[in-house]
């Protein structure tokens, strides 16, 4: 678990947080806290900071208010009782702590040849410096994250030109490892978590372009990767629509009861062909079941959008670190 503590400079309810912290976390030392302190409105909006102090749970605001927004402004918590407070009351941040803990382990959980396929764990989604590949890819993202669309091969030639390459050779070597996905002609038609044709998933990043994202992960994965709010609007399977809203990295769903499907066939082959079209959204866990139940060859597991959220971070979260 990972626990980032933003604050301005000097901010005096930081000792607090700190006391409160090392109180609840008495008998898990391996736990480590990070502080860092935010002092533009600009930081704040990239690093997720709603306030003076803000604690990152595995990279989410638990305490975010729906509808607010980043700032370097002095924050208060209400209590059980809705008392402002300078720090989370004890039982709101053992009950947060409790939550990260459970959605860590159904992500645990999934099916070793899923979080295989998908690249679960690390930097496994993040291509090797070598070649000019992860340059390469990180340009490829970029371009996808300001415009929606993958970028000419003139401008990829420029930063492959860098490694004494050019970009199809890097582009091809990133298609053989699965990073990215080429057409016949050599165009680029993904490169995870973006694609370059409809798919049932559309994100909208806060100040970004409208860009389709490979599967529902994948589309959560976006604001983690960009480190910004978007909205997610994604077709189910079954027919009815689920909007996600991210706002400091917390997901609110609507319907409320919106889970995600989290599936792979069993045969080999890239995540574009073995699992990307199973893993959606469904308006509820009764939906996903039934339509896992139709589909015995996809094996998989039910997440709720909370836990799909933190395997959209895990995977995509550092790939523009």
């Amino acid at each position: 678990m990972e626990l980032v503590v933003l604050s301005v400079p000097d901010c005096p309810h930081v000792a607090l947080m700190d006391e409160l912290l090392k109180d609840v976390l008495a008998d898990r030392p391996e736990v480590q806290i990070v502080h860092r302190e935010v002092a533009e409105q600009v930081e704040a909006e990239v690093e997720g900071m709603h306030g003076s102090p803000t604690l990152l749970v595995d990279g989410i605001d638990p305490f975010a208010v729906p509808g607010s927004r980043p700032s370097v402004s002095c924050r208060l918590f209400r209590d059980e009782d809705g008392l402002a407070r300078p720090t989370p009351s004890r039982t709101a941040l053992v009950a947060a702590l409790a939550s990260a803990s459970r959605a860590r382990s159904r992500v645990a959980s999934l099916p070793p040849h899923v979080a295989r396929i998908l690249g679960v764990g690390g930097q496994r989604r993040q291509a090797p410096v070598v070649r000019g590949q992860r340059a390469v890819q990180r340009a490829v993202l970029r371009s996808f994250a300001s415009t929606g669309r993958p970028p000419a091969t003139e401008e990829l030639d420029k930063v492959a030109a860098k490694f004494s390459a050019s970009a199809t050779q890097v582009l091809t070597l990133l298609h053989q490892a699965d990073f990215l996905r080429l057409d016949a002609a050599g165009r680029i038609t993904a490169a995870y978590p973006f694609s370059a044709l409809p798919t049932p998933h559309r994100v909208t990043p806060t100040g970004g372009a409208s860009v389709f994202a490979m599967c529902a992960v994948d589309a959560l994965g976006v604001p983690a990767m960009l480190g910004v709010d978007a909205e997610i609007a994604s077709t189910t399977p079954d027919g009815p629509s689920v909007v996600v809203t991210v706002r400091g990295g917390r997901p609110e769903a609507e319907p409320s009861t919106a889970v995600v499907f989290v599936g792979a066939g069993a045969g080999a082959g890239p995540a574009a062909e073995a699992c990307c079209g199973h893993l959606n959204f469904f308006s509820s866990r009764a939906d996903a079941e039934r339509w896992a139940a139709a589909h015995p060859d996809v094996p998989g597991s039910i997440l709720d959008v909370v836990e799909a959220t933190q395997l959209g971070r895990e995977i995509f979260g550092s790939l523009l670190a």
